[in-house]
């Protein structure tokens, strides 16, 4: 469980500081427009990178704090067995869904993206770097779901959720 904690604390801080940097991006792209009369062409790609990797990390990091959209009233309404049981299978196939979608069609992604040498216009960041948040953020939700299903099988059967 320490590493967890140690994943979520580095989670929650870098995301703060894609925040804290998409701030500052977007400060000084309105500053150059406006003031300066000189836009300046690589801040509209970087603070789009850091919405990318904010949006799919965050996800990441919601689906850990149980902030994600969820329909509980199926589940609320049975007894702790059955309960159990259910939460454990939305974690399958939310696992699932994550080794499919993010974690092999992310590296794919990544992979044709690296070997077609893809080059962002403004930035000249391989593409290949930016999508490699996809892979990352399904490992994490992987983690974050294998984590809340022994959770649940480590409760005494009159606990609840």
């Amino acid at each position: 469980m320490t590493i967890i904690k140690f994943i979520d604390k580095t989670l929650a801080a870098a995301l703060v500081v894609a925040m804290t940097c998409i701030l500052l991006t977007v400060i000084w792209q309105i500053v150059s427009r406006y003031l300066l009369q000189d836009p300046a062409a690589a801040t509209e790609e970087l603070s789009r990178f850091f919405l990318i990797w904010i949006g799919i990390l965050g996800a990441a990091y919601a689906y850990k704090q149980r902030a994600h959209l969820g329909f509980n009233l199926i589940v609320e309404r049975r007894s702790f067995a059955i309960k159990r049981i259910l939460l454990t299978l939305v974690e399958c196939v939310v696992i699932y869904f994550c080794v499919l979608v993010m974690v092999y069609g992310g590296s794919e992604l990544v992979m044709l993206t690296l070997e077609l040498n893809q080059i962002s216009a403004a930035l000249g960041v391989k593409m290949g770097h930016i999508y490699l948040v996809l892979p990352l953020s399904g490992l994490l939700i992987i983690g974050y779901s294998l984590v809340n299903i022994a959770t649940l099988w480590s409760q005494p059967q009159t606990s609840t959720q």
